[in-house]
């Protein structure tokens, strides 16, 4: 039977994938960072400790997995070595990496494959201090919620658009193809095969909100014809019914849907409200399981009522332009719910979370909840805060660097 199950984004979180960073992230330069898809530089040691913190406040909900950790105990068997190998090397050609890779221990291998493995560097490099990667880091890796996607049962390996991330579809693969903890009834969609042009999706795009229902994003890193693609798998393999599609407006503060909403509670949202209300809202469309047609909905919430899942918004960054600019991107929209009206958010935005607190939720910092100085009753609405100064850099908040694996059904 499958261990995995989701089909809400706020039902009870009971297991999670997560991935700490780790050296991985050193890569990152002032001349690399746009390479490898940063707005900014981050410094390991905190970023460290903020991720530690987020995954203490995680297990008091759920079991947290962690990703190299699962890696290492799959890569201790053949089967597993030799998939990894071949298609590691067939994505970065270089001499006898395949043989290297199968040849080293476990642990080794996995720090090759996530924290990358340098090219062995020639007379002019030498001289120059320069150097190369055989086999590329992956810094964006604690990001784990792009590549990985599950829907009720079922599986989506994400198709990324950026070369940086393309490795990131191999291991999570691995994981769902063969780690007991992540037993699935199949694999809908593998992006990690996908070579048609522009079939790009990433799982900040991708929110089952209800068993026979999706909210999609169409944004710069999600195509429309992978959309299409995947409404046809998941009305095919799954009972989703219904989905509705945000026409992202293709800027960098807003690379995927999870930026700008997010479903906090039964009947409750947070979003960025220049996207959803006003003139200069976005559009928006509904597609219905065995009609070949897509219909333009008058605006987000319209759309939502048509599918009887009516939400009601609350404002990130409140009602000041400004505020809202700044929270937004600062991942302020990016919560990551632990059950129906608990979630988990970063403190830096005030304003969001004075907002928050209009709606009845109560503010606890994660230190003084970790330490029992405060707790949540059952039935209480709160949002857990804590710091993240240097994972924000990266450019994402909680939700972003969650994989949730199995929820209670609502």
């Amino acid at each position: 039977m499958p261990t995995v199950q989701i089909t809400s984004e706020i039902g009870p979180l009971r297991d999670v994938l997560v991935h700490e960073p780790g050296k991985e992230v050193l890569a990152v330069t002032p001349g690399t960072r746009s390479d490898f898809l940063y707005e900014d530089i981050i410094e390991l040691d905190t970023a460290g400790s903020e991720h530690r913190t987020m995954v203490a406040v995680l297990e008091r909900f759920a079991d947290v997995h962690q990703t190299r950790a699962l890696l290492r105990e799959i890569a201790e068997h053949d089967e597993v070595r030799k998939l990894l190998a071949a298609r590691t090397a067939f994505a970065a050609p270089s001499g006898n990496l395949a043989k290297e890779l199968v040849d080293r221990p476990a642990e080794r291998l996995v720090e090759m494959l996530i924290e990358g493995t340098e090219e062995k560097t020639g007379p002019i490099a030498r001289t120059l201090n320069r150097g190369g990667y055989c086999l590329p880091p992956l810094p964006n890796l604690f990001f784990m919620r792009d590549v990985g996607i599950v829907i009720d049962t079922s599986v989506v390996i994400g198709s990324m658009r950026h070369e940086a991330r393309w490795s990131e579809e191999l291991l999570i693969k691995a994981l769902f193809l063969h780690h007991p903890l992540l037993e699935n009834q199949g694999i809908l969609y593998d992006g990690s095969e996908e070579r048609r042009l522009d079939y790009r999706i990433e799982g900040g795009d991708v929110h089952p909100v209800r068993e026979d229902l999706l909210i999609l994003g169409l944004s710069d890193r999600t195509s429309a014809v992978a959309l299409d693609n995947l409404c046809d798998l998941v009305f095919e393999g799954s009972g989703v019914t219904d989905v509705v599609i945000v026409v992202m407006p293709g800027q960098p503060t807003a690379i995927h849907l999870d930026m700008i909403f997010a479903q906090v509670d039964r009947g409750l949202c947070v979003i960025s409200p220049p996207q959803f209300l006003g003139p200069a809202r976005l559009a928006v469309l509904h597609k219905r399981k065995g009609q070949s047609s897509v219909r333009e909905m008058a605006n987000f919430f319209e759309a939502l009522k048509e599918v009887d899942f009516g939400l009601e918004p609350i404002l990130c960054g409140g009602g000041q332009r400004q505020l809202q600019e700044r929270e937004q991107w600062a991942s302020g929209c990016n919560v990551l719910m632990l059950r129906p009206g608990v979630g988990l958010a970063y403190r830096r935005n005030e304003a969001t979370l004075a907002e928050f607190e209009k709606a009845g939720f109560r503010i606890v910092q994660a230190e003084r909840f970790l330490l029992g100085e405060e707790d949540i009753e059952d039935g209480e609405r709160a949002v857990i805060t804590m710091k993240g100064s240097e994972r924000v850099r990266g450019g994402g908040g909680p939700r972003c660097m969650t994989l949730p694996l199995r929820r209670d059904p609502l």
